[in-house]
């Protein structure tokens, strides 16, 4: 690929070109004015077709929300924008790795790839738990510190079977 940094150990999708530098150098920028406006040191920019489509900072504390993570944020602006659920075709650039939340957010849009500046070790040494997180992730539910518990009651698979019936569902 020409103008792209990759390896021969590079995945597919994962080697990086100058544009990606651009849009990481945005994603700290809104990152670092957030904290300057009272956030938190995290910003992200969902990208398609070499065009910004939303950009957001964090805005835990100021929405009182603790889904309101950047990343979070940047694909439900994105979403709106584009008129779908979909983000396919799209980069997801964080000033910070995301966290399993964000992760997952961006695996639920589809984005095409995921991109980021600093990792979860910096955010750790700014107070952020991030780390703590993908780790606990890893470990048997038993372990954890907040029980997660499956209590089947006898209609549990009610709403699948409606789901299922439903002719005019819109798959996602």
């Amino acid at each position: 690929m020409t103008g792209h940094f990759e390896t021969s150990d590079t995945p597919p999708g994962a080697s990086v070109s100058p544009e990606d530098d651009a849009w990481l150098a945005r994603a700290v920028e809104i990152a670092s004015q957030n904290v300057a406006d009272g956030g938190g040191p995290f910003g992200a920019v969902v990208v398609r077709e070499g065009v910004e489509v939303a950009g957001a900072g964090n805005r835990v504390t100021r929405d009182l929300d603790p889904t309101a993570h950047a990343e979070v944020v940047a694909i439900r602006a994105a979403c709106q924008a584009l008129n779908t659920f979909s983000l396919a075709g799209a980069t997801l650039y964080a000033s910070c790795e995301p966290c399993p939340l964000c992760l997952s957010a961006a695996l639920w849009a589809r984005v095409d790839r995921v991109v980021f500046a600093a990792d979860r070790h910096d955010a750790e040494r700014a107070g952020f738990d991030d780390r703590e997180f993908y780790e606990l992730l890893e470990r048997d539910r038993s372990t954890w510190p907040n029980p997660v518990v499956e209590h089947r009651i006898a209609r549990a698979g009610e709403p699948f079977e409606v789901w299922r019936k439903h002719t005019a569902r819109i798959p996602y």
